[in-house]
């Protein structure tokens, strides 16, 4: 199983990012490190990243505007192959051009207990407020500080005397240990099948009058007292496969797909030359084509009049 390339964004001594390369040296680590990248050429991460084989870029981001700057660093993790990024210590705003770009696969951490004391100043403030506990949280990022859906958490306790840095101490030692584990789990979410089907069925049954029952031990999506569109499977006949089954508008498509990415598409077992089956346990998903798939499938099956719905709903 291949892994999940990931780019590492930092701006000084990038401890962070050496907890996730070093966890990505373990031969199970699902991801590896393919480019840490700074915006201060001189962060000491950077040379810890080169000392290990890493890709590095650094650059300084003063007297940039941030889309620009932001868009450097976006070109050098495409070109770096990175699928998912990982802020380790990242101390810029992201512009919201970057964050979309990236939107569902980056990363961040943050030492405290989100939702409280999103920003700076955490351990201090917790300490002030009189909490038992303060900790540590990574989170998906979006276009909020500090706001986006968090993954995991750790709490640290806060001991009598404890300064911010005594505190901060401590959390960065479980900001390494949760960092790499919940970066591991992310990275892997997209082959595990429950959390395919949920995508499948959430834009199956965005469709028009769509339906989901079971059929022949898998679940499948239909029109509501008609014909089927797409079926998901895992293991069908025992084939070690998670896919989603739809239909093809004749044969020659279906062959043309599979020419296209024969690791990709492939014929069903007893479905006949009008399925395809789209594997969804590769790691890298294009879920706006399976988007695109579910809905031609879901046009060979519908009624005219259910046909006619859909194109004045596409009209606004």
């Amino acid at each position: 199983m291949s892994k999940a390339k990931v780019g590492v964004l930092i701006s000084g001594r990038g401890s962070n990012m050496a907890a996730l390369l070093y966890a990505a040296k373990a031969a199970d680590c699902p991801y590896e490190i393919v480019l840490v990248a700074a915006n201060d050429p001189d962060a000491p991460g950077l040379t810890l990243a080169a000392a290990e084989g890493i890709a590095t870029f650094g650059q300084s981001h003063k007297g940039m505007k941030r889309a620009a700057f932001d868009a450097i660093i976006d070109a050098q993790l495409r070109d770096a192959g990175a699928h998912y990024v990982a802020l380790a210590g990242y101390m810029r705003l992201l512009s919201p051009e970057f964050v979309s770009g990236w939107a569902d696969r980056m990363l961040n951490i943050h030492p405290s207990l989100l939702p409280k004391y999103k920003g700076l100043d955490t351990h201090q403030r917790a300490i002030d407020a009189g909490d038992s506990h303060a900790g540590c949280s990574v989170h998906i990022v979006t276009a909020e500080l500090d706001d986006g859906p968090v993954l995991g958490q750790t709490p640290v306790a806060i001991l009598p005397g404890d300064t911010p840095d005594s505190l901060a101490a401590r959390i960065l030692i479980a900001e390494h240990q949760l960092y790499s584990r919940t970066l591991a789990d992310f990275v892997t979410r997209e082959r595990q099948p429950d959390w395919l089907l949920n995508r499948v069925r959430e834009a199956a049954l965005a469709l028009p009058q769509a339906d989901e029952i079971v059929s022949h031990g898998m679940p499948c999506f239909g029109i509501v007292k008609g014909k089927k569109f797409a079926y998901f499977t895992r293991d069908h006949h025992g084939d070690g496969i998670i896919a989603v089954l739809v239909k093809t508008t004749a044969p020659d498509e279906q062959a043309m797909l599979m020419e296209s990415d024969p690791e990709r598409y492939y014929r069903p077992a007893y479905f006949g030359n009008d399925w395809v089956g789209i594997r969804l346990d590769l790691g890298d998903t294009d879920w706006d084509h399976i988007g695109t798939r579910l809905r031609s499938s879901w046009q060979q099956v519908a009624p005219r009049k259910l046909m006619g719905l859909m194109d004045v709903a596409d009209q606004f």
